[in-house]
């Protein structure tokens, strides 16, 4: 009778562990916001770093737009009001010399002019009142686009985890996040306004491991166990 040689298979143990707080450094089960907030911190400054510039663009690109369509919708109204004192001043000294053979009374072209100048007062008021509305209006024709989640550069970034971030350089090739209006290679008529259609909200992206906002607690949920695995000793 042969006998076989009985090895016991050895069982490897994983331990796994969620991480202590990369600021405060408590556990996990604490939960504590202090991750979330600092996230927030760094969003607010990549933020200012990188899209301050584009925001500074956009707003200068709509505020010469906004003034020239009121300075415009200003000249039109003056205009009218002009032809419309004109009109009435030819009037005025045509029935001064129909019935008095004489020019007007002087108090009544200098009512006449007064009445002008309170007319061009309230164009002015006017047009200045309407700025929310035209300043909403070039806001609705900027467009803002972003890369495809397919894209190389968006599933596979230039960042190495090995030596360090760097900082990821604008693509000059594919469509980036760009600011753009129809208004700044062709002039727009000034009137009418029409309203143009505001881009819908940005939907954020989904991860399954993100970390917290600040006030929701952080459930335990154990990472992917590491490349290596503990042998416990006989």
């Amino acid at each position: 009778m042969y006998t076989r040689d009985y090895k016991p298979k050895s069982r490897k143990s994983v331990i796994r562990m969620d991480p202590d707080c990369a600021i405060c450094h408590a556990p996990a089960t604490l939960a504590c916001d202090c991750e979330a907030k600092g996230l927030e911190v760094a969003v607010r400054q990549a933020e200012a770093r990188m899209m301050q510039s584009i925001y500074n663009d956009i707003r200068s690109w709509v505020r010469a737009h906004a003034q020239d369509y009121i300075l415009e919708y200003f000249r039109l109204l003056t205009e009218r009001r002009k032809t419309a004192h004109t009109a009435h001043l030819e009037r005025i000294t045509a029935h001064a010399y129909h019935y008095y053979h004489a020019p007007p009374h002087p108090n009544e072209i200098a009512a006449a002019q007064a009445q002008l100048k309170r007319g061009i007062d309230e164009d002015w008021q006017a047009s200045v009142q309407r700025y929310p509305e035209v300043l909403e209006y070039f806001y609705s024709l900027v467009e803002l686009t972003l890369p495809d989640d397919n894209e190389p550069a968006v599933k596979d970034p230039p960042l190495s985890a090995l030596s360090g971030s760097r900082k990821a350089t604008r693509r000059s090739n594919g469509p980036g996040t760009v600011a753009s209006g129809p208004s700044i290679a062709h002039e727009r008529e000034p009137l009418p306004l029409q309203r143009g259609r505001t881009p819908p909200p940005l939907e954020p992206m989904r991860s399954s491991r993100r970390t917290p906002a600040p006030g929701e607690r952080r459930a335990f949920r154990p990472p992917p166990p590491p490349p290596t695995t503990y042998f416990p000793p006989y």
